[in-house]
């Protein structure tokens, strides 16, 4: 399976028209296959969107695409709104459930990290082992890894049910000495990788969002 992660940069002030008419089109869209999940931005960079689409592989994505183009179904008449966008094609770990309809946030902390060429085994070999740990004091949404688009990334969203919960994970999963998954591969004697950059944005689900 892979996830194609799009993400649109709007215009001030647009997004509950972008969310209203994307609402509307998606009705048409989802019978040709479901998006996982539909987020704009709460914190970080603001006037965001970010939608989640699962494909089995490449060939269905493009098959998918460009049958409900030419049907008239897709895309969403948002243009006039929307400012940049990007198209991620994401790889999950062995170890990241597949998203699933339902509910888990509604606050989800997406935290992209940029890692030196060369570094994702052992980035995924110190996740592997450092993921039960962290499981203990709450769940995960996604584990992915850059295939197209920008390459070496990686990119972990975690559902929370406030922000103050968040705090509380976090400062939890830490005190245990299970994370994060560098902390652990330092104290057990494992190689750490090398990350170049980290970023974070808190994210919330639009109502249409099969993923809440």
């Amino acid at each position: 399976m892979i996830y194609e992660m799009r993400t649109y940069d709007l215009k001030p002030r647009s997004l509950a028209e972008v969310e209203k008419r994307f609402g509307e089109s998606y009705e048409k869209r989802k019978k040709y296959s479901e998006m996982a999940a539909f987020w704009h931005t709460e914190i970080g960079p603001l006037n965001q969107i970010v939608h989640v689409w699962p494909y089995r592989d490449l060939e269905e994505r493009a098959k998918i695409r460009s049958t409900a183009v030419k049907d008239g179904a897709w895309p969403p008449d948002i243009r006039e709104f929307v400012l940049a966008m990007r198209s991620d094609i994401m790889i999950p770990l062995a170890i990241s459930p597949e998203i699933k309809p339902g509910r888990m946030g509604p606050y989800f902390e997406m935290r992209t990290y940029t890692y030196a060429a060369g570094e994702l085994p052992a980035l995924i070999k110190n996740w592997e082992a450092a993921i039960d740990g962290r499981l203990k004091f709450g769940p995960v949404c996604a584990l992915w890894y850059s295939e197209l688009g920008g390459l070496n990334k990686f990119v972990h969203v975690w559902p929370y049910a406030s922000l103050e919960q968040r705090v509380e994970i976090r400062n939890k999963a830490q005190a245990s000495g299970a994370w994060p998954p560098s902390a652990k591969a330092a104290k057990e004697g494992r190689k750490v990788e090398q990350i170049l950059a980290q970023e974070n944005k808190i994210l919330v689900p639009s109502a249409f969002s099969p993923l809440q």
